[in-house]
């Protein structure tokens, strides 16, 4: 039967499409973290402050302010786009760690702005079967688990943003940085959707996107050394349970692609092309304000001249996780069709 109002199946999914959930069931828990490390363990515990009883056990724990090094880079020079062009390397060296910083709260940001508007309302459509497939109790209670793990992911990169502000001693508002490149291009694709059940499909689908290719985009930044050793370990600690929801969201994409028509498994590619051209691009939106905000002589002119390369060489090259799962699917070749991979992946 179908839904009216929404077009939506009513057909109930057998409880055997929760199994490969059930195993990694457990409560929820803060993120995983080498306790031996007493940086990621002052991560954690900046997490664990507003909670009295996890909070109680970790009591001899450095936190995040007593392991910041003034010393040391905010950010990876080698990821921001223009780090090459003669008119960034004139900067002096405090304009140049205003960039730096900038950059890595709108990195937070970014990750932020994809938790809260793109990840977990795609969640909460299987939470609120919108899809009609019924699931079991198991499935909601695995994906009310990973919403769990996406707030306390926000409250990691809010309180590493917070750190940065405080200790650095410069306001740098959230509010000078536009939506990221991510959310624009979601909801651009909600707005201009041909109705409800399409929409739905698009918020699966860069939800997909995103949990599935997070982990390449975080691993970006892991590996720099001169880089502020919280702001290294913050992003770890979030790319390890990360590694761990890119298996559910290709799970709960083939529950609902097991379900689709034809015309909606179209539909749903090229929701999926379109989350992966957002997700791996370079957001040059927000370098602009980035750059206008601070006054950087001859930064339109280098933003301008920074476009085309940028435009040429996407930030995240490994789309190998949502390829794996389109080919799982039978569907790789026509998702490679619409064009979303313009560079080995």
């Amino acid at each position: 039967m179908i839904d009216p109002e929404f077009g939506i199946p009513l057909a109930h999914a057998g409880a055997a499409t929760a199994e490969p959930v059930r195993a990694r069931l457990r409560p929820p828990e803060l993120p995983g973290h080498d306790p031996t490390d007493p940086v990621e363990s002052a991560v954690i515990r900046g997490l664990s402050r507003s909670w009295g009883r996890r909070a109680a056990v970790k009591k001899d724990e450095p936190d995040l302010d007593a392991m910041f090094e003034p010393a040391l880079r905010d950010f990876p020079d080698t990821m921001i786009p223009f780090h090459n062009d003669p008119r960034y390397l004139s900067l002096d060296e405090h304009h140049r760690a205003r960039i730096g910083a900038w950059a890595w709260i709108a990195y937070n940001k970014n990750v932020i702005d994809i938790e809260q508007h793109v990840v977990n309302p795609g969640f909460g459509l299987i939470i609120s079967d919108v899809f009609g497939l019924g699931p079991h109790d198991t499935v909601t209670v695995g994906v009310l688990q990973a919403m769990v793990d996406e707030q306390y992911h926000t409250l990691m990169h809010q309180n590493a943003n917070s750190l940065t502000r405080r200790r650095r001693g410069w306001a740098m508002p959230d509010a000078v940085l536009p939506p990221c490149r991510t959310v624009r291009a979601h909801d651009a694709a909600v707005a201009h959707a041909l109705d409800p059940r399409h929409a739905a499909l698009i918020r699966l689908a860069f939800t997909t996107v995103a949990e599935t290719s997070i982990s390449a985009y975080l691993g970006l930044f892991t590996g720099d050394e001169t880089v502020q050793p919280v702001n290294r370990s913050t992003v770890a600690v979030h790319r390890r349970d990360e590694l761990c929801h890119s298996s559910l969201a290709g799970e709960l994409l083939t529950m609902v692609f097991d379900e689709l028509d034809a015309t909606e498994r179209e539909l749903l590619l090229d929701a999926l092309a379109t989350g992966i051209e957002a997700f791996t691009g370079n957001d040059m939106g927000t370098w602009a304000a980035i750059v206008a905000h601070e006054q950087i002589p001859g930064g339109q002119a280098m933003l301008a001249d920074t476009a085309a390369a940028a435009a040429a060489q996407p930030v995240v090259q490994d789309c190998s996780a949502i390829r794996r799962l389109c080919g799982h699917l039978g569907v790789e070749a026509d998702l490679v069709a619409r064009g979303p991979f313009g560079h080995p992946a």
